[in-house]
């Protein structure tokens, strides 16, 4: 499944089913065929992807610190700043023009 998030406010932006997943997880959707973040919940959402951010960052600090250390990363070699960034995006610039983002619809 390819999750597909739209907005009427920007383009959409596309993620494969594992981070359209991971997404979701963080900002605590569950993950649905169909779904949508309100221009109400998108402070928040932004906020905890931006947490999950900087913990992501400082756990793979420390493993480049220490190269010997056995460090569980969620996900792929691909930073989560990176896969979140049109994310965040696609959520501030709904959230400043009062628009929901939707999914599956």
């Amino acid at each position: 499944m390819i999750y597909k998030f739209k907005s009427q406010a920007a383009a959409d932006v596309i993620m494969l089913q594992s981070n359209g997943e991971q997404m979701l997880a963080i900002i605590g959707k569950e993950p649905a065929a169909q779904g949508v973040i309100t221009a109400a919940q998108m402070p928040a959402a932004i906020a905890a992807l931006e947490a999950a951010i900087v913990v992501h960052e400082e756990v793979e600090a420390r493993r480049r610190a220490n190269p010997g250390l056995q460090i569980e990363i969620e996900g792929d070699s691909i930073m989560l700043r990176q896969r979140a960034a049109p994310f965040i995006d696609l959520l501030r610039t709904s959230a400043l023009a009062g628009k929901d983002v939707v999914w599956g619809v």
